[in-house]
């Protein structure tokens, strides 16, 4: 059997920012879905302070594709190496690495370096992953070179909360009301129209007309991935509404020896440059973040207590 041709693609971007806060956005994987468009979820398995191994998801080339990395962290070079374990079709391996060269005190370069292998050296399946190494590469450099350039506001930019309600019903039909989200317009008042596929197992692909109290709608996108049997849903949108860059978030549920524990959690990136024109000439971060906690937390709180009443009332039933 002859061996197989190694190829090998370098992406670069120059940074304004210091070396070290680029380096902390690359090696943070687990808050990648939050920064980066192509992944869509990301969970550590294992980690030591110098290697981790990560379950990624992440969109390439107009699927959901998902794999395990192996990845070493070197802060002191400022250098990841990662390998992945078991690469996903047409890759035979896939590994790389992420390296970040100082300038200047607040001028950096990132350099991300893949090489790869392909099943059978088959020249459909290296183009396909040239292009979407190229397309997805492209996409997180430009993004880490925007978010590191807002270093010193970044922190006001990213939101995080969540919600809870009990139940005193199944666990089951708590998550059940969550995961099967076809019947969400005739059980969800805000939502008008929803449009959904699984392309895979436990990965929900959707499309959601959402309408606000106050009349207005909007259309947003998501990939669910879902753990049954951990009572977890995590999900990106994929298309947001303006004032979101991005937003990610999980349903949980969480049963006890009393009931059950069910919490939304998000998120968000806020979108500067949609604050003035989605809330008024005189907003400002504080009140783009008040108003996403207010209307992000009064939609998902009204789920979680529909979500209460169908288990309850399905006991009742019963």
């Amino acid at each position: 059997m002859s061996a197989e041709r190694v190829h090998r693609t370098t992406h670069q971007v120059t940074v304004d920012a210091p070396a070290g806060v680029v380096y902390g956005l690359v090696g943070d994987a687990v808050t990648w879905p939050l920064f980066l468009p192509p992944s869509v979820h990301v969970e550590q398995l294992e980690f030591d302070g110098g290697h981790e191994r990560l379950r990624m998801w992440v969109r390439a080339g107009g699927e959901i594709t998902s794999w395990t990395s192996r990845r070493v962290l070197d802060p002191a070079r400022r250098r990841i190496d990662f390998r992945h374990d078991l690469p996903a079709a047409p890759a035979r391996t896939m590994g790389g690495t992420w390296a970040v060269e100082a300038l200047a005190p607040d001028r950096s370069r990132l350099t991300l370096t893949h090489e790869f292998t392909v099943v059978d050296d088959d020249p459909g399946g290296r183009a396909w992953l040239e292009r979407t190494i190229d397309t997805n590469s492209r996409a997180q450099l430009e993004q880490l070179s925007r978010l590191a350039g807002l270093w010193g506001r970044l922190d006001s930019l990213v939101l995080a909360f969540e919600d809870s309600v009990r139940v005193e019903g199944p666990a089951e039909l708590v998550y059940d009301f969550l995961y099967r989200v076809g019947g969400w317009p005739e059980r969800i008042p805000r939502v008008s129209r929803l449009t959904h596929c699984e392309p895979a197992p436990g990965i929900q692909v959707m499309t959601m007309d959402t309408r606000t109290p106050d009349g207005a709608g909007y259309t947003t996108e998501s990939v669910r991935i879902c753990f049954p049997h951990a009572g977890r849903i995590v999900y990106k949108q994929t298309a947001t509404p303006p004032l979101m860059a991005a937003h990610t978030g999980e349903w949980t549920v969480v049963p006890d020896e009393r009931g059950v524990t069910v919490t939304a959690h998000h998120r968000v990136l806020l979108n500067e440059d949609a604050i003035t024109r989605e809330l008024g000439p005189d907003a400002d971060v504080t009140t783009a973040r008040q108003h996403l906690r207010r209307t992000l937390g009064a939609a998902g709180t009204a789920t979680l207590r529909l979500a209460k009443s169908y288990a309850q009332n399905a006991v009742t039933v019963l």
